[in-house]
């Protein structure tokens, strides 16, 4: 995979970067990135959005 796939996952609670993940920018042009993973600092599932 090369790195202009690579997006960074922000915790939407502490503000923090603590995942990686790939995206499709041919089929998801417009829209952020938002998953549910698991925050090691907040010790729960929580919404992690794309940042820039």
């Amino acid at each position: 995979m090369s790195q202009d796939n690579l997006v960074k996952l922000e915790c939407t609670e502490c503000k923090r970067v603590t995942h990686n993940s790939h995206k499709n920018k041919k089929t998801l042009k417009a829209i952020r990135l938002e998953l549910s993973k698991f925050c090691k600092f907040c010790k729960k599932n929580t919404l992690h959005k794309e940042t820039k």
